[in-house]
């Protein structure tokens, strides 16, 4: 968002709850609710395209296709559907499209790779390998990148990359070990994922890692302060707002956390 703001948008809360609250969170981290979503959400996804932000999915008793605008004041309203109702997805966006990754029907995981424009009905951009719920997904140029995940109950470690302008998706590189639930982020050129855990719920992580896309390399970037999954992730020009999570004991974090590039 302008002037160095984010929204976070619906999600569980520390009773597994899902709300419907809309939280702006400020240059400085505070963060205050600025609006509500037509009903509770969790398991969305959101990406910011020409500034104004889109909710994608997600489910509370069942999952959703509807597409939502949130403005900045925090007023939501329809913007479309997907083709079939999907929690669990991820998205980014690369230039004045988001991609939407994968997700759950509610009865069947999806391969799927679909492309948003506002105005435009959303439509099949490309397939996956593999169904995959939960990836790290963040956009670096005309990539679009997209690690872990969970497909079938098998948390992943293939790092996929999506070629906006050819609209393949290679395989680029592999995590060190298997990642779900992780976020993903774009900072200074470069794919950063964040936090995540493997197939137990209590094997969440602090391990933030840094790919960069054109190569494939994985390095080291910091560790969170405490290990967290399910976390949510905004890329502003300079850092990285990290939100939320839950920790391997299972308690849900309200802590708002911001890295920078440190190469």
């Amino acid at each position: 968002m302008p002037g160095g703001e984010a929204l976070a948008i619906g999600g569980l809360d520390a009773q597994d709850t899902s709300t419907d609250r809309i939280v702006l969170v400020g240059p400085s981290g505070a963060a205050r609710t600025v609006g509500r979503l037509p009903a509770p959400l969790h398991d969305s996804a959101a990406a910011s395209i020409g500034g104004r932000a889109y909710l994608f999915g997600g489910g509370d008793l069942a999952s959703s296709a509807d597409v939502l605008r949130i403005s900045n004041n925090g007023h939501a309203s329809s913007a479309g559907e997907l083709p079939s109702a999907a929690s669990d997805v991820a998205a980014a966006t690369s230039g004045s499209t988001a991609y939407i990754v994968g997700g759950y029907t509610g009865t069947a995981p999806l391969r799927s790779l679909l492309a948003f424009s506002p105005g435009h009905r959303a439509r099949p951009a490309a397939m996956l390998p593999r169904p995959l719920r939960y990836a790290a997904v963040a956009a670096v140029g005309p990539f679009v990148l997209i690690a872990g995940g969970t497909s079938g109950t098998a948390a992943q470690r293939a790092i996929l990359r999506f070629d906006t302008r050819t609209r393949r998706v290679t395989t680029l590189a592999n995590l060190p070990h298997s990642l779900t639930h992780a976020a993903g982020a774009s900072l200074g050129g470069r794919f950063y994922v964040i936090g995540g855990r493997g197939e137990a719920v209590d094997s969440a992580t602090a391990a933030i890692w840094s790919v960069d896309p054109s190569t494939g390399s994985v390095e080291p970037a910091g560790r969170l302060p405490v290990a967290l999954s399910d976390l949510g992730a905004a890329s502003e020009p300079d850092r990285i707002f990290v939100m939320g999570g839950r920790d391997s004991g299972g308690r849900v974090h309200d802590q708002i956390l911001t890295t920078r590039d440190a190469r």
